[in-house]
């Protein structure tokens, strides 16, 4: 009896470790969503290459902010840096609530998201959501969103189907994050008025004399926040790979400096983040306080390693 027992318990034991190895292997890739947004292709580089130093294999996948979401429910991705709030509340709440995807904690903090117009244009008089149908002439009855299927595209599709703020006569000209600032060069290189989508962090708020406009509060909020969201169970499936995500932790400045180095000055958003990251050491290290490499050794190193290159 005694015999059995022990190689009964030696047996479980044995399991237990090879249940803890396969969880660990299983661990050792890691996914991510990135919207195409400079900001998050921002974070999300910057994220990859420190974890990419720690020995993880690290996928990337360019997916709309819905099918983010839907990926996330379905486990076909990990991670997600872009979770922007308040204006993502109502295309989370329902994942949140069903706990299909978890909330991680803020990555940043400060931001904002609203429309946008031309310093000019507001000096003008557009200056709230009461004030746009009046400048319908002059804005085409067009305002300038982002990526089709974005929360904000909606709720602005939203605010014209229900003739809003007298909006009924506008359309939202949906398009990718860079043709939408193509259009606004345009607008204010010729001195003329447009509306569009603008948030900060972002360059745009260095390269244009640019205002937000009041009103939308009900869904864009004052500042905001950004929130790393995960799969459901993976800080617990992945315990070392949490602890990173709850240590990181992004900065307006930051995110402007390597947004306008990928998007003024040319460069990749790899080659930017690490140039960033390596001026910049302590924020990176910081993400590592608690850490290990994939095989349990110095995450400090590793990283002094990355940004010794």
């Amino acid at each position: 009896m005694i015999k059995h027992a022990a190689t009964l318990t030696s047996a479980l034991a044995l399991s237990l470790v090879s249940s803890a190895a396969f969880a660990q292997a299983q661990c050792t890739t890691v996914s991510f969503s990135d919207v195409g947004w400079t900001d998050i292709t921002t974070t999300t580089s910057a994220t990859k290459q420190v974890l990419q130093a720690l020995g993880y294999d690290v996928n990337v996948k360019v997916l709309s902010v819905p099918v983010t979401f839907a990926s996330l429910e379905s486990d076909d991705v990990d991670i997600f840096l872009g979770n922007w709030m308040p204006s993502q509340e109502a295309a989370i709440r329902p994942y949140l609530d069903s706990g299909e995807i978890q909330s991680v904690g803020a990555n940043l903090q400060g931001t904002k998201y609203n429309l946008a117009v031309p310093a000019y244009t507001y000096d003008k008089g557009l200056q709230t959501y009461e004030d746009i149908a009046d400048f319908s002439d002059e804005l085409e009855s067009t305002i300038y969103g982002i990526e089709p299927g974005n929360e904000g595209n909606s709720y602005l599709v939203g605010l014209i189907d229900a003739d809003e703020y007298n909006l009924g006569d506008f359309r939202v000209r949906e398009s990718s994050e860079q043709g939408m600032l193509s259009e606004v060069q345009r607008h204010v290189d010729r001195k003329e008025d447009i509306l569009f989508l603008g948030w900060e962090p972002h360059p745009m708020n260095a390269n244009f004399d640019m205002r937000y406009v009041e009103g939308g509060e009900d869904f864009f909020g004052g500042e905001g926040e950004v929130y790393t969201v995960t799969r459901s169970g993976f800080v617990e499936e992945c315990p070392n790979v949490g602890a990173f995500l709850q240590n990181l932790n992004f900065t307006l400045p930051m995110e402007n400096e390597i947004m306008g180095k990928i998007l003024d000055d040319g460069m990749d958003a790899d080659d930017a983040s690490l140039e960033w990251m390596q001026a910049n050491p302590d924020l990176p290290l910081s993400w590592v306080d608690g850490v290990t490499t994939v095989d349990g050794g110095d995450a400090t190193a590793a990283v002094n390693e990355l940004l010794a290159r």
